[in-house]
């Protein structure tokens, strides 16, 4: 489905420039903002479902842990309120092309590339959660006075949800990817695996602190310092980087105040600067991603040129509870080619298609990237990356739950394939350690991510 879906929001001259990808720097009027909570959700998604009943209207019915389920508190597995449901249908190789137009390349990829092994259960559409009124208020004030500048590098007015809920171009659609709801703190030992065609697998654990102040709901928007994310990642594996320590934060200004990051070194005992820490830069086990790459795309856009391509229905990942399933070990997930198919589960989402194009005279593994964005939360939800020759070479995959702690829609498991090695990674596993991530927990604070704090715990 090629066509935009957002008429009653958008002006004849905004849907022109949209399409076009040509930026429409125009604030919203009154109308377009009293729409919000109406006849769009107050997150800017269509309140509407489709025209088969595939995928249900918004409901919002719920907020924070719902009804019949019991959530036993921070650092505890959030149990998954569809568990009884069954698939709908499964989609393989074989009948691939009967569900084509809701597929993007990259899963038709996959399919093309394991055909006896690749598929994937379609289970019943949910709208049922919603984020915060506090969220809600953040978003329709952004809405008023959100503003792209340093020619996308940077945003300014964007505090605590996203900037831009009725995106006019694509500058303002990845500030919405950057600027989705995310918990305002997260601690959690995560496992990491790259597992190769011969079912070979090399491993990763990382230590992993994430203080998001600009998603700190319980400090008002006029006392924000104006650092967006602080991140604090140390090393636990493989043994021969075990001890390292990156520790930096970004503002929402890449241009006037670019990323600041430190590497505490163990072999030296020393902290160094990382002057242009993010990017392309290799990181995992073997640096099989980018810095990038994590939760599909993180830092400054200021590389690429970005176009709106088009508003789609599609089956991606929603609801991934049984995914983080303790009861799962990774030998039964970390099936080669690809994760068991069996602990995944897709549903019909409407999205955003964003485009990507690396402009003349700068550097980047990917010279194109496709994102598909979730239209109720703003997450990217998958993403296509193309080399310098325009063939289709990494396809990846965020698995997103509705975390009881943070009222939100959170980062699970991350999928990375290489479609040409035959070779993925598995990011953010924490099926095998002693807790679930520790989300909002209000244990971080600003000084836990300085050279000094990264000197201290490497000690």
């Amino acid at each position: 489905m090629k066509r935009l879906l957002y008429k009653l929001a958008l002006s004849s001259a905004a849907a022109s420039a949209l399409v076009a990808g040509t930026p429409a720097w125009a604030k919203l009027s009154a109308d377009e903002v009293k729409a919000l909570g109406t006849s769009l959700t107050p997150m800017g998604a269509e309140r509407e479902g489709n025209k088969d009943g595939s995928l249900p209207a918004y409901s919002g019915k719920w907020l924070g842990t719902p009804p019949g389920i019991t959530h036993r508190g921070v650092g505890t597995h959030n149990a998954d309120p569809y568990s009884s449901e069954k698939p709908l249908f499964v989609i393989t190789a074989q009948n691939m092309a009967q569900h084509a137009e809701r597929l993007t390349e990259g899963q038709k990829a996959l399919f093309k590339k394991y055909p006896e092994t690749f598929r994937m259960p379609v289970y019943p559409s949910h709208r049922d959660f919603r984020y915060s009124d506090k969220v809600f208020a953040n978003v329709k004030e952004n809405a008023l006075q959100a503003e792209v500048i340093d020619g996308g590098a940077g945003v300014k007015g964007v505090y605590g949800g996203t900037g831009f809920p009725i995106p006019k171009n694509g500058l303002e659609l990845v500030w919405n990817m950057l600027s989705s709801p995310k918990a305002s703190n997260e601690v959690a030992i995560f496992d990491q695996a790259v597992v190769y065609p011969d079912g070979n697998i090399a491993w990763g654990r990382v230590d992993y602190k994430m203080l998001s102040a600009v998603d700190n709901q319980k400090v008002n928007r006029k006392d924000w310092n104006g650092t967006a994310i602080y991140f604090n990642t140390a090393t636990l594996l493989p043994e021969r980087e075990k001890g390292t320590i990156i520790v930096g934060y970004d503002h929402w200004e890449f241009a006037s105040r670019p990323r600041q990051a430190w590497q505490y070194n163990p072999g030296t005992r020393r902290v160094r600067q990382l002057p242009s820490f993010g990017f392309d830069m290799p990181q995992g086990p073997g640096g099989f991603r980018t810095v990038d790459d994590d939760r599909l795309f993180n830092g400054s856009p200021e590389r690429y040129d970005w176009k709106i391509v088009s508003k789609r229905e599609i089956y991606i990942p929603y609801h991934a509870y049984k995914i983080n399933d303790p009861k799962i070990k990774y030998e039964d997930m970390l099936t080669k080619g690809h994760i068991n198919p069996d602990v995944m589960r897709y549903e019909l989402h409407r999205v955003w298609v964003l485009e990507a194009n690396l402009k003349q005279g700068v550097r980047h593994q990917y010279a194109k990237r496709v994102f598909y964005i979730d239209e109720d939360s703003w997450n990217a939800v998958m993403v296509d990356n193309y080399d310098s020759r325009g063939q289709l070479w990494r396809q990846g995959t965020m698995n997103f739950y509705y975390a009881y702690d943070l009222a939100g829609y959170h980062a699970g498991v991350a999928l990375y394939h290489d479609l040409l090695s035959g070779t993925y990674m598995a990011d953010r596993l924490v099926n095998e350690q002693k807790n679930a991530p520790r989300i909002n927990s209000g244990e971080l604070n600003p000084s836990q991510f300085t050279p000094d704090a990264a000197r201290q715990n490497g000690l």
